[in-house]
């Protein structure tokens, strides 16, 4: 129990309008809950100093301590203004961040093989008796929206598509980058369906976000696309999309034989564009081992100019894809080459028989011909697509490849020839000569 400081005699403190007797000294600060070393108390200090005799108004005392209470108050009011503003100031500015992020953000996203997993049966290829053509005709080439309304125009277009695949897989030539193991590498990348036998093979920067989406509502892990959290749909443990690699082999022949298979391409170097963009410059996902880590890997090994201290520039990371002897990086980096690497990495699909193979170009059709022929059109639909930002477009092509030599790009076009020639895409010519 704490004990009550006692006062000098007949002490009371001044009311407003008293004359008292106050003694000089240190008693005085017996009387007051603010010792000498307080503000308010060098005031009353100062006063009585100058006060004559020991008698002193107490009306002057009572004054500084309403003065010094209010000029507290009035300095904790502001602090606390000044407070709210920083943390307005916070918020807004977070605000603003995502704001910028989501409207500067890349409109795409709207390897060394491992040891290959060998299947006990491989999925045969069927023969189709086609013409030998080695490309599309004009009204084919996938360059923009080119299909009409009509289904079996749009129908057509898609046979055509798989003829033209065939036929370059056959080509004895393109061998070498046309065809590749179907290994673990293959099957990680092959998302599975099985409540509506579906598999889809990802092409990273071709739009495989918005796929993904469509997969997992149909697996039931969320009832709409809208639902789905951004941070979910890319984190394999949750999304609940298994990958095919995770069956067994009798398992995974079994689904590559009865399902429905489908992936999506887009014109190679635009698609590199669009990787270089995504990792090394905007990299709206905050994934720092691009920058940190693949980058410098890349500037030690491929920059001319060793004094220039910019980060990774087009030039470096076209002379890295086009180095016949890339693949000792790419073991370095391990999935995260999925970005630039081929589709015939990829995807196999010269070894597996795809049902469709859509077009970033024409998504606007394909996507809803995808849904159909899959069965799921009723189910769920494919989100809306911008206008316009599916469309091929050169003059940014023009613009990344301005300033690289003629040599760089004819070695970067040596190693993407074969998704070039398999899914119909015009050779770069305006690029190459």
């Amino acid at each position: 129990m704490l004990r009550r400081r006692r006062l000098v005699p007949a002490a009371r403190m001044p009311q407003a309008g008293q004359t008292v007797h106050l003694p000089r000294g240190p008693e005085l600060w017996l009387r007051f809950p603010l010792g000498p070393s307080s503000l308010l108390g060098r005031w009353m200090m100062r006063d009585c100093e100058k006060a004559p005799r020991p008698w002193i108004n107490a009306n002057l005392l009572a004054g500084r301590y309403k003065s010094f209470i209010w000029l507290t108050s009035d300095n904790m009011h502001h602090q606390w203004l000044l407070l709210a503003a920083c943390f307005w100031v916070i918020f807004m500015f977070m605000v603003a961040s995502k704001f910028i992020t989501l409207t500067f953000k890349d409109p795409d996203v709207y390897g060394v093989k491992q040891e290959p997993l060998m299947l006990t049966a491989m999925t045969k290829v069927e023969k189709i008796q086609v013409p030998e053509e080695k490309c599309l005709p004009e009204e084919f080439q996938p360059t923009g929206k080119v299909f009409s309304e009509d289904p079996m125009h749009q129908s057509l277009v898609h046979v055509k598509r798989i003829e033209l695949l065939r036929n370059v897989c056959r080509d004895a030539a393109l061998r070498n980058l046309s065809h590749t193991t179907v290994s673990k590498f293959v099957l990680d990348r092959i998302f599975v369906c099985d409540k509506h036998k579906i598999l889809f093979c990802q092409t990273p920067k071709v739009g495989n976000t918005q796929w993904k989406k469509v997969l997992i509502v149909l697996n039931g892990a969320f009832s709409s696309i809208e639902e789905i959290p951004e941070n979910i749909v890319h984190d394999h443990e949750k999304n609940g999309l298994p990958r095919l690699s995770s069956f067994s082999d009798s398992e995974i022949q079994k689904r590559l034989n009865l399902y429905f298979k489908f992936f999506i391409v887009r014109d190679p170097f635009e698609r590199l564009i669009s990787a270089f963009k995504d990792k090394f410059v905007h990299n709206p996902r905050f994934e720092p081992w691009y920058r940190h880590e693949i980058a410098p890997g890349i500037i030690r090994k491929y920059r001319k100019n060793r004094t220039e201290t910019k980060g990774l520039q087009f030039e470096d990371f076209v002379r890295y894809l086009g180095d016949p002897n890339h693949r000792w990086l790419d073991v370095q980096f391990g999935d995260h080459i999925i970005h630039w690497v081929t589709y015939v990495e990829l995807c196999a699909p010269c070894e597996i028989t795809y049902s469709v193979i859509g077009h970033h170009e024409t998504l606007e059709d394909d996507a809803p011909y995808i849904l159909k022929e899959a069965g799921i059109d009723h189910l769920v639909s494919y989100p809306t697509i911008p206008p316009g930002i599916t469309v091929y477009n050169k003059t940014k092509v023009e613009r990344y490849f301005s300033g690289i030599s003629k040599r760089d790009i004819r070695r970067l076009y040596a190693r993407f020839e074969g998704d070039f020639k398999l899914f119909g895409y015009r050779e770069p010519d305006f690029l190459l000569n």
